[in-house]
C-alpha cells in the first residue's frame, strides 16, 4: 500500500463525518458551488465541535496529498484522484441537481442575464433602460419585467409606468431611477430618484427620492432612509461597505468574484467592517482580510478560498 491509498484508507475508516467533510471539499472545487453552497457548508461545520474538527482534518489531508504527489513522479492526478474517487459517488446526485445559474431553473430561460462578475446595459424599451449588476437574471413578463434573481438599476421616462416584478412584490413608475436587488430570498427596493409604488400581496407602499423597503420570508421593513450613492456603488464599480459584518461582507463579494470565499470562523464573520472595495481589487481580497483581521486563508483548486 503506497502513501495514497495508506492516507485514503485511514481516513475512510474515521467516520461518516469524515466522509461527509470530503465532500464538501469535492463540492468546493468542482466549480459548481454556489454561495449558498458556502453558508450551507458553514452551517454543517457549526453543528458541533466533531463536524468542524473532520472538516479541518479533511482540509490538512488534501494539503499532505497535494505536497506529497508534486514529489514523486506520476503524482498528481493520482494523488488528487485517490483522495476524491470516494467521495465523488457520494455526492455527485448532490451536484448534478444543483443549479448554478442565478435565478434556479427559471433563470435558464431568462431574456436577459450577466455572469459573475458581468454588468450590461439593456435598452428594454422607449424611455426605460436597464443596468444588470453580477449574477443577475431578468424575464420579460407582458409590457414589464421580473428580477427572477441578482440586481437592477431601473430609469423609467415613459408615459406609462413600467412594472417590475420581484418575488411577491410588484414596483411601478413611469418617471423614477431605482434600484431592485433580490437576493437570499429577499428584495430590496431602493427610490433613487422620483417616486415609485411597491405592493407586496395588496400591500402598497410608496417611495420617494432615498427612501428604501425590503421584503421577503421575514415580512415586510418599516420604509427607511439610506444613502443611495452607496446602494449604487457598483455602478461605478465600487462596493461599499457601513458597519457591515464580515459575514455579509465575504458574501457579497462572493457576488462578484469568480470562485468562493468561504468564512468559517463564526466570531471572526461578526466583526464589523467600514470598508469600500474597488471590483479589480476583489482576486486578492481574500489576502487583505487575512491582513486586516487575522484570518487563516486556505487556498483550493477553483478560486476556492477557506478563511478561519
Amino acid at each position: 500500500m503506497n502513501i495514497f491509498s495508506f492516507s485514503i484508507a485511514r481516513q475512510n475508516a474515521a467516520s461518516p463525518l469524515h466522509d461527509e467533510a470530503r465532500d464538501w471539499l469535492v463540492l468546493l472545487t468542482s466549480g459548481r458551488a454556489t454561495v449558498a453552497d458556502a453558508k450551507a457548508l458553514k452551517a454543517w461545520c457549526a453543528q458541533s465541535p466533531e463536524h468542524a474538527q473532520a472538516f479541518e482534518r479533511a482540509k490538512m489531508l488534501w494539503r499532505h496529498v497535494g505536497a506529497a504527489a508534486e514529489t514523486a513522479q506520476r503524482p498528481r492526478q493520482f494523488g488528487r484522484r485517490a483522495f476524491l474517487g470516494g467521495a465523488i459517488a457520494a455526492s455527485a446526485a448532490v451536484v448534478m441537481v444543483r443549479v448554478g445559474v442565478p435565478g434556479g431553473f427559471a433563470g435558464l430561460t431568462a431574456d436577459y442575464r450577466t455572469e459573475v462578475g458581468e454588468q450590461r446595459h439593456v435598452l428594454l424599451s422607449e424611455g426605460v433602460s436597464l443596468e444588470l449588476n453580477t449574477q443577475t437574471r431578468i424575464s420579460r413578463v407582458g409590457q414589464g419585467i421580473e428580477l427572477l434573481e441578482g440586481e437592477v438599476e431601473v430609469l423609467a421616462q415613459a408615459v406609462q409606468p413600467l412594472k417590475v416584478q420581484a418575488a411577491e412584490g410588484w414596483m411601478s413608475a413611469a418617471q423614477a431611477r431605482f434600484n431592485v436587488r433580490h437576493t437570499d430570498r429577499t428584495v430590496c427596493v431602493t427610490c433613487i430618484d422620483g417616486a415609485l409604488s411597491v405592493d407586496i400581496g395588496g400591500h402598497r407602499v410608496n417611495l420617494g427620492s432615498g427612501r428604501q423597503l425590503s421584503y421577503g420570508a421575514a415580512g415586510i421593513s418599516e420604509v427607511t432612509s439610506v444613502d443611495t450613492q452607496a446602494v449604487v456603488a457598483w455602478r461605478e464599480q465600487v462596493l461599499v461597505f457601513n458597519n457591515a459584518t464580515l459575514a455579509t461582507v465575504v458574501d457579497e463579494i462572493n457576488r462578484y468574484r469568480p470562485g468562493m470565499l468561504v468564512l468559517l470562523n463564526q466570531e471572526l464573520g461578526r466583526r464589523r467592517v467600514q470598508a469600500r472595495f474597488s471590483l479589480q481589487q476583489l482576486a486578492g481580497v481574500a489576502l487583505l482580510i487575512r491582513d486586516a483581521y487575522g484570518a487563516k486563508c486556505t487556498e483550493l483548486p477553483g478560486g476556492v478560498v477557506l478563511l478561519s
